[in-house]
């Protein structure tokens, strides 16, 4: 019974746990994710304080008061990624490719010069891994994946005219998969978990117009329980068996300030924080028995610096830069969880066909090198901690159809 626990344990930990297997376009830190829109991207996300489609939802919900009539916007990011590890341990390097696409989908609606509302769904938290079966780190992982889907109704108003308000619901769907080897002494063991579970937060965001030309604003996103339920399948079926855990999505919280005195341009600077310390560590609860497993993440900051050009009434070009920190200590990095420091530089294009708009960005993401030195892994077995040198870097490119009625 304990050889089973330990083994269901694991896997559990790992599955909630896993962060950027494939690297999220502007992604934050852990396994949050902000490719939201192909226009925001190509201005490095800095749009909290201004916006020019229905993405605003999840950026700043407050500026949907800006955007007129009913617009409807969709679009998705195809996230290319590449992964090196250099083995420090005189086990075998490895590599992997993914591709990741994060989705949205959003709709707004004016209502009157006061009141707007509008609805988005879309991948806040998510990523996947996918190593050789038969890499030194197999024991650890060996393909991983998170997907969350949130279900965002929000309401936006005009307390005066210079001052907008908004608030919404988040309605959290979360599901994760991880596949290892379990070690056994002999012939390796292959196993599976799949689990997913519900939560329900909320967000706010508030807007600011200074002056005509310079608007301040906030956004915030309330962590969000889910409790976590699956089954745990081995190719030894006697191992088969239940777990149930849970796992706190990280409170986030951006700000910007935007500045249009320059003729058809638009310029924002911003910041980005993310709760990651409430992510201490991990319950796992199986049959009678309970499992706590350290994490010991940390808060991170960001920064998002981006212009966008209104070049002719129909086409605007954009640019914009992303910095992000990294949640995972030394101590607790895996390769399930290979955060790390990020750099984004973005560029795109906002084209109007009335009724309809395309949007288009592409983004590279430059990982800082990553060194895992821990003990994460089969301390029997050195090579099988998987440490080493991890380089990673990502090609992202966005494209978003809007239409207006």
């Amino acid at each position: 019974m304990n050889y089973r626990k330990s083994l269901i344990a694991g896997m559990v930990v790992s599955a909630v746990a896993l962060g950027a297997g494939a690297p999220s376009s502007a992604r934050a830190a852990g396994y949050a994710v902000f490719t939201h829109g192909a226009s925001a991207l190509g201005q490095g996300n800095a749009v909290t304080a201004h916006t020019s489609d229905a993405s605003t939802i999840f950026y700043n919900p407050a500026l949907i008061n800006k955007l007129d009539g009913t617009q409807v916007l969709a679009g998705t990011t195809a996230i290319i990624s590449s992964r090196e590890y250099s083995s420090s341990a005189g086990g075998n390097d490895a590599s992997n490719d993914s591709v990741f696409f994060p989705s949205h989908l959003y709709v707004t609606h004016k209502f009157n010069d006061q009141a707007s509302a509008g609805l988005g769904i879309f991948n806040p938290f998510g990523l996947g891994t996918r190593w050789d079966s038969n890499w030194d780190g197999r024991y650890i992982a060996t393909k991983s994946t998170l997907r969350t889907f949130d279900i965002n109704p929000v309401f936006s108003y005009r307390v005066i005219p210079s001052l907008t308000l908004a608030a919404g619901l988040d309605v959290m769907l979360l599901d994760a998969t991880l596949e290892r080897k379990v070690f056994t002494g002999g012939p390796d063991v292959g196993s599976k978990f799949k689990g997913d579970g519900t939560g329900v937060g909320f967000n706010v965001g508030a807007a600011y117009d200074i002056t005509r030309d310079l608007t301040v604003g906030a956004s915030y996103r309330s962590q969000v329980h889910v409790d976590i339920s699956g089954d745990a399948t081995f190719s030894v079926p006697a191992f088969n068996s239940g777990g149930k855990t849970d796992l706190t999505l990280p409170p986030q919280f951006t700000a910007g300030v935007a500045y249009k005195g320059i003729d058809k341009l638009t310029m924002e600077a911003g910041v980005r924080w993310e709760g990651w310390s409430k992510f201490k560590s991990l319950e796992i609860r199986l049959d009678n028995n309970r499992l706590v497993m350290q994490r010991d993440w940390k808060d991170t900051w960001g920064l998002n610096l981006g212009g966008r050009y209104q070049l002719d009434p129909r086409v605007a070009l954009s640019a914009g830069y992303v910095y992000g920190g990294s949640a995972v200590p030394n101590s607790t990095f895996e390769p399930s969880i290979p955060d790390a420091k990020t750099h984004v530089f973005c560029a795109g294009t906002d084209v109007d066909l009335k009724p309809f708009t395309v949007a288009l960005a592409y983004g590279y993401q430059y990982y800082e090198n990553r060194n895992k030195t821990n003990t994460i892994g089969v301390p029997l077995l050195p090579t099988s901690t998987a440490n080493g040198k991890y380089q990673s870097d990502a090609h992202l490119v966005a494209l978003s159809l809007g239409y207006k009625f």
